[in-house]
């Protein structure tokens, strides 16, 4: 893991609770003074206490470690403004439409923070039909290589998982398309809007 919980962690976790240290003790069985050892960054919580731990702070273990408490305020969050989130160990691909913690083989993510597409990562669109067939000419070897084609509308996204030696290609419905992203793996998230796509004909 690539973070552990720290004392100033828990002190503002639990005075955001109003709980006293004896307090936090009794809820998970151990004595005030190792809070306090704690707090003072004498010690250490065992990985054993981590989840009644943050049960008594009413928090997740992710929200610990991470050292926020995070509340659901993502009732009216925006889809298009969403955020995907990449495992650099096994490849994995998340995906919110709010603010979150993330933890993937023991990493907390950061979200992927796009950039217009450029001459390396150039995004061709071609209309066929009701669909956007989206390709990239970019190397896909298993060095360097688009990892995942999304297209996101304010209703939903449409995802495709690409992988070495294959072809850096998808085909999406167009209804209310608003932003097309390409995931390099070794330069990150590109991005392109429907005003700047530069529609190819249909070959067909």
């Amino acid at each position: 893991m690539n973070q552990y919980v720290t004392g100033a962690v828990i002190r503002k976790l639990r005075e955001n609770k109003n709980m006293t240290q004896e307090a936090l003790a009794n809820k998970i069985f151990v004595s005030s003074k190792t809070v306090s050892k704690w707090e003072t960054g004498q010690g250490f919580p065992d990985i054993s206490l981590l989840e009644p731990l943050a049960k008594a702070l009413g928090i997740s273990v992710i929200e610990l470690l991470s050292g926020e408490d995070i509340r659901n305020s993502n009732q009216s969050s925006n889809i298009i403004k969403g955020k995907f989130y990449v495992c650099p160990v096994c490849g994995n691909v998340i995906q919110s439409i709010g603010e979150t913690v993330v933890s993937c083989c023991g990493i907390t993510l950061p979200p992927a923070e796009p950039e217009d597409a450029d001459a390396d990562h150039d995004i061709h669109v071609e209309m066929v039909e009701d669909e956007y067939y989206v390709s990239i000419d970019h190397a896909m070897s298993k060095e360097h290589y688009i990892s995942f084609l999304a297209a996101v509308s304010d209703q939903g996204v449409q995802f495709v998982k690409l992988y070495p030696e294959g072809q850096a290609e998808a085909r999406f419905k167009i209804n209310r398309i608003k932003k097309i992203y390409a995931y390099c793996n070794r330069h990150g998230l590109f991005q392109i809007r429907p005003d700047k796509f530069q529609i190819r004909p249909d070959s067909n």
